[in-house]
């Protein structure tokens, strides 16, 4: 064979190669579209439209995500590892047994409908009678541990061999949930290292669960590595990229509060990424009330508009500026948190979660073009009644991120969560408190605006027109008494106890009427409540009596 014999063949099996890897790369560009509903730890599962994968499936959903106590990593028996672990006969196995039909009834299921499955799991997480036999209790938590990694090793391999339906597991590492876990134990030891932990583990889950059984890896950053450039690309730069292997990253930096900045590490690195987006958000009243954050979301939230043009700021810009990088949406239809407020009519999450499985179908159409649709083809409205729902929900948007924070981040958004409020802390400078104020007032009228335009609207039919405008009637109240509240801790924080015990009497009216809110409208949510403590260190209601004795 001559020279160019040779370089010809040379080149052609470059060619061969190239294409080979090329199709391997465009068999995963597709876009993720997952849904998941996220039931409140410890509580009695939500009954939800998104928990049938046929109804996400119609909205345009290519995959679920099952909750953390849907996982396969509680409902495997070990028996390939060691058949003391899970005894037969044993209350344990019985548990971890009957929690793998339910799985497995659940992934039928899915797949009947074509959509794939992916299991949200904690780690590190295991068996407490593992843990107690192999003496472990002090190192099971750490990745680098030559046992705890080949037991790791040895969990992933038994989830897709007893559950091969699976297509992936979402991990975490931020947190880890035991509330129906009565028979696991989960920790892992320096959660947010990126040497001593994330990286050793998303090399050893990367071999496992990517390459060996070639199935999906959505590696969450939430806790562990969301926040700081620095280690999330010294991570990006020390795990070789992998068509199977996703970075999962919620769309704002921390929790899903408003005010917060759009996540800085979207659009960085080496890996792709899917993004997190909470359609009922567990800050923001949970779907009790008008909150429409999918035009945020997609087109960038108004409190972002001041970034620097090139930093990204919405998804839009991500997928146009980073489209090798886009992986897809990942919605939490339902959930998160803890406890109430529990709704009765899944209206205004089904306005989030339909908008944002439409936009990352075809992220070429408008944000406002997939609105108007669900506006027609979901609640049958037209003409004029379009225009005005468009009015109300880009106005629900306005009005939470001023009733709870402001456009500036001037207050800690954690002060009310779930269905509890906490005392608000003044804005530290005064400038930002004169404009914490006047964005409550602001917040208000937005509020009026939304539930006249609720009355406007001709529905289809009685039961939606019942909710719209009870539900905004929720948001205008609810949002009453949290005004009340700032300006009450103002005035406290100002030494003017004249204008607290003024404020103390619009708050009490406040809540009257907002407590006679189920008694004309019964189907609105549950309620917000006085008593609620939990996660709240500074109780709102318990300092107003305080104020009210001096």
């Amino acid at each position: 064979m001559n020279f160019y014999n040779k370089l010809t063949l040379s080149l052609l099996v470059f060619i061969s190669a190239y294409c080979s890897e090329l199709s391997a790369q465009n068999d995963n560009t597709s876009p993720l579209i997952l849904d998941m509903v996220h039931h409140n730890p410890g509580d009695k599962p939500y009954e939800s439209a998104y928990n049938d994968p046929s109804v996400i499936k119609q909205m345009g959903y290519n995959g679920k995500v099952y909750f953390l106590f849907e996982s396969p990593a509680l409902a495997i028996n070990w028996e390939s590892v060691d058949p003391d672990i899970l005894p037969k006969g044993s209350e344990e196995r019985k548990w971890v047994d009957n929690k793998a039909a339910q799985i497995k009834k659940m992934h039928a299921d899915s797949k009947a409908q074509n959509i794939d499955i992916y299991a949200m799991s904690d780690l590190i997480l295991f068996p407490k009678r593992l843990i107690k036999k192999y003496d472990i209790e002090k190192t099971f938590g750490d990745p680098n541990n030559p046992l705890t990694e080949k037991l790791i090793r040895a969990q992933i391999n038994e989830m897709f061999r007893q559950f091969p339906d699976l297509d992936g597991l979402v991990v975490r590492i931020g947190e880890t949930y035991l509330h129906d876990a009565p028979y696991h134990q989960g920790h892992i030891e320096n959660k947010t290292n990126a040497e001593k932990t994330i990286i050793p583990l998303m090399k050893i889950l990367k071999e496992e669960i990517c390459i060996k059984n070639n199935k999906k890896l959505i590696f969450r950053t939430w806790i562990a590595f969301d926040r700081n450039m620095e280690k999330y690309l010294k991570i990006s730069d020390s795990v070789e990229p992998h068509k199977n292997l996703v970075i999962s990253i919620k769309h704002c930096e921390g929790d899903f509060h408003r005010a917060n900045p759009f996540s800085k590490i979207i659009g960085q690195g080496r890996h792709r990424q899917i993004i997190e987006v909470q359609c009922a958000r567990e800050y923001e009243g949970k779907g009790a009330y008008p909150n429409y954050v999918a035009n945020g979301v997609i087109n960038g939230f108004e409190e972002h508009a001041n970034m620097p043009e090139e930093k990204i700021n919405s998804l839009d810009e991500f997928v146009t500026e980073k489209p090798n990088l886009y992986a897809g949406v990942w919605t939490w239809s339902r959930g998160g948190g803890w406890e109430g407020p529990y709704i009765k009519n899944e209206m205004w999450c089904d306005l989030n979660a339909w908008v944002m499985a439409q936009w990352a179908n075809d992220t070429k159409q408008t944000e406002e073009h997939i609105f108007n649709r669900y506006a027609k083809e979901r609640l049958k409205l037209k003409g004029d009644d379009i225009i005005a729902f468009r009015k109300l929900c880009l106005l629900s948007a306005e009005a939470v991120v001023r009733g709870r924070n402001t456009t500036h981040g001037d207050m800690n958004p954690w002060w009310t969560r779930d269905q509890g409020i906490g005392w608000p802390v003044p804005a530290e400078d005064p400038i930002s408190q004169k404009r914490n104020l006047k964005q409550k007032d602001e917040a208000i009228a937005k509020w009026e605006k939304i539930v006249k335009l609720a009355k406007s609207i001709q529905w289809n039919d009685a039961n939606t027109r019942s909710y719209a405008i009870g539900s905004a009637e929720y948001g205008l109240l609810l949002y009453k008494i949290y005004r009340a509240l700032v300006y009450m801790s103002d005035a406290e924080s100002k030494g003017d106890t004249k204008s607290v015990q003024k404020w103390i009497q619009v708050y009490d009216k406040a809540w009257e009427a907002y407590h006679k809110l189920p008694e004309k409208n019964n189907s609105v949510a549950t309620l917000y409540t006085q008593d609620y403590k939990r996660h709240i260190k500074n109780h709102a209601h318990t300092k107003v009596n305080e104020l009210r004795r001096e």
